[in-house]
């Protein structure tokens, strides 16, 4: 015989089932969406500070390009970069004044080569690759000279190799190198100017 507290439990058992179910199907949809929600509002927050930083400096161009036209203007401050329209011409003016600090220097110029040129950069850079014979002091005296030299020039890369032989001896500890004659040092400078108004080609 069935008491009825049964039928109770039961009826109760199918109430709580009915008001959950509905409510985890519904918490199963909603939570989802709910993440998208604020991924979707950070984004947005994100998107808006890109646009204003971007909106900023768009109005800070017309600025940029006025100071950019008068320090293209001044003398004085475009003495410190290559006039030239292309790179060839930017690269023949380096490479005159290379050879003209080589000479002063007493050192020997061997070759020079423009190297090649990132198409992005602003203002345009030029490099040169030069190699030269000398003394250390021949070194030294070029190296101050690149220093001083207006247009400025840099030096990117540098690497010295000796050219001293060793004297043919019996025993190889015995070997020394000979005495230099005019400087036994070979080298090789990577150098690069800025170019003023250039369109490098």
């Amino acid at each position: 015989m069935s008491t009825p507290a049964q039928p109770s439990r039961r009826c109760l058992a199918i109430l709580v089932t009915l008001i959950l179910l509905p409510t985890l199907i519904l918490a199963a949809l909603l939570l989802p969406w709910l993440n998208r929600l604020v991924a979707l509002n950070s984004e947005i927050e994100h998107s808006s500070e890109q646009i204003a930083r971007y909106r900023r400096l768009v109005e800070q161009l017309p600025k940029l390009r006025a100071e950019l036209e008068q320090a293209q203007a001044n003398e004085t401050f475009a003495a410190f970069y290559f006039k030239a329209p292309t790179q060839a011409l930017a690269g023949a003016q380096v490479q005159s004044q290379i050879q003209e600090i080589v000479k002063v220097a007493g050192g020997r110029l061997i070759s020079t080569q423009i190297l090649p040129t990132e198409v992005q950069e602003v203002p345009p850079r030029i490099r040169v690759r030069v190699q030269i014979q000398g003394s250390t002091e021949t070194l030294l005296a070029v190296l101050q000279r690149i220093n001083q030299a207006k247009p400025f020039l840099f030096v990117e890369r540098l690497s010295v190799r000796s050219s001293a032989r060793p004297l043919e001896s019996v025993s190889p500890m015995a070997r020394r190198p000979l005495p230099e004659q005019g400087g036994g040092l070979t080298v090789r400078l990577d150098l690069y100017g800025f170019v003023l108004g250039g369109r490098m080609q």
